[in-house]
This record gives structure tokens, C-alpha cells and sequence, in this order.
């Protein structure tokens, strides 16, 4: 059985905007995902509210994708696949990144997973745009004009390390209530397009 690591932020968690909680397993883009791919692969869920690649955020403890992805990677051995989406939260007013530094960070996570999965078997997702919505929740107008430059920027590094490529905001938009997180059908929409790549790639 194929061993998939899900690597990624409240998108990846499942958060839903409207009730402030988890999606249920049978809605999360994840779960769908193990359920199609059941007794051909394991998918293991590593989301986190509030991750970001590399920047540290005081009021959420291990928010540091890259920090905390050594001892994922280590107690998820052995792995055959990767999903990596992260970004979202790096998009941060308090970060003030741009996209060119928000994607040098995921490049150091890409690295990181390198060492354990082949390149080939790694799949980089670029997060989803902002909408306005997201102005109520730590971000403004840079935050929604860098959101629209990782697609871009992600798609180049990919290609750059022979890595497989999706951009979350071809496939969905976020919703209306927070402007940076997946409907229940937005997860779906978004479990196709993850389940189409896997089954090329793998």
C-alpha cells in the first residue's frame, strides 16, 4: 500500500469557515481522496491551522512548516508520495512577504521532503487566492495581490525541480465567509483534480 503524505494548513485540516470546526472525514478533500484510493494507498493527513512555510507565528504554537517537517517526515517513514500546500498564512499582513519570498520557503520544504521522496512523487499545490472576505482576518490588499502571484511562481519552481503541479485556484475558490477557506464543494471540485495527478503521477 502507497504511503501519501498530506502536507498543508487549514486547507489541508479541513477547517470549515461557517462553523468554526473540522469537516467531517466523508467531506474533506483528504478523506475523499482515502476513500477513493482505499487498499491502494494510506494518505496521511498533516494539516495545521495557521501554518505557514517558514514564518514563526507567536499565537500559533509550531505554525513553522518547516521546523515541524523533519519529525513529520521521520514518523511517517515509509513514504512513497507528498502533497505540499502551503502559503496561505504566509500572506499574512504581519509577514509582509512577497511571493518571491513566500516561495523560497516552500523551497526549503521541498528540499527537506527531496530527502525522503523522489522529487517525481511530490506534489506542489499553489493555494488558493484570497478573496476580500480575508480582509476581516489578517490580511489586506497586498496579502490578496501576493495570494494571485504563487500560482506563478509556484509553477516555476516546480518545474524547476521536476516536481508534479496544481493550482488550488484553477480548481476552487474560497469562500465568501473568510475568503481563504474551502466549501464543502470546493473540497470536492479539489479532491478530482488532487486524485487526477496522484493516479498520473503514481
Amino acid at each position: 500500500m502507497k504511503r501519501i503524505l498530506a502536507y498543508g494548513d487549514s486547507n489541508t485540516w479541513g477547517f470549515d469557515p461557517e462553523k468554526f470546526e473540522r469537516y467531517a472525514e466523508a467531506l474533506r478533500w483528504t478523506g475523499l481522496l482515502q476513500k477513493a484510493l482505499s487498499g491502494d494507498a494510506l494518505i496521511l493527513e498533516e494539516g495545521l491551522c495557521g501554518r505557514t512555510t517558514v514564518f514563526d507565528d507567536e499565537s500559533i504554537p509550531g505554525a513553522n512548516g518547516l521546523a515541524a517537517l523533519p519529525a513529520i517526515l521521520e514518523a511517517d517513514r515509509p513514504l512513497d508520495a507528498a502533497i505540499i500546500m502551503l502559503g496561505t498564512n504566509d500572506c499574512k499582513s504581519i509577514f509582509s512577504a512577497s511571493a518571491e519570498e513566500i516561495t523560497a520557503g516552500l523551497e526549503r520544504c521541498l528540499i527537506k521532503t527531496a530527502e525522503v521522496v523522489n522529487p517525481e512523487n511530490i506534489l506542489l499545490i499553489s493555494p488558493l487566492e484570497l478573496g476580500e472576505a480575508a480582509l476581516r482576518f489578517g490580511y489586506d490588499d497586498r496579502s490578496l495581490a501576493v495570494s494571485r502571484e504563487l500560482r506563478q511562481a509556484y509553477q516555476a519552481l516546480a518545474d524547476r525541480y521536476g516536481t508534479a503541479f496544481l493550482a488550488a485556484s484553477e480548481v476552487a475558490q474560497a469562500s465568501d465567509i473568510d475568503g481563504q477557506h474551502l466549501t464543502p464543494e470546493g473540497h470536492y471540485a479539489f479532491y478530482e483534480a488532487v486524485l487526477n495527478v496522484i493516479d498520473s503521477m503514481l
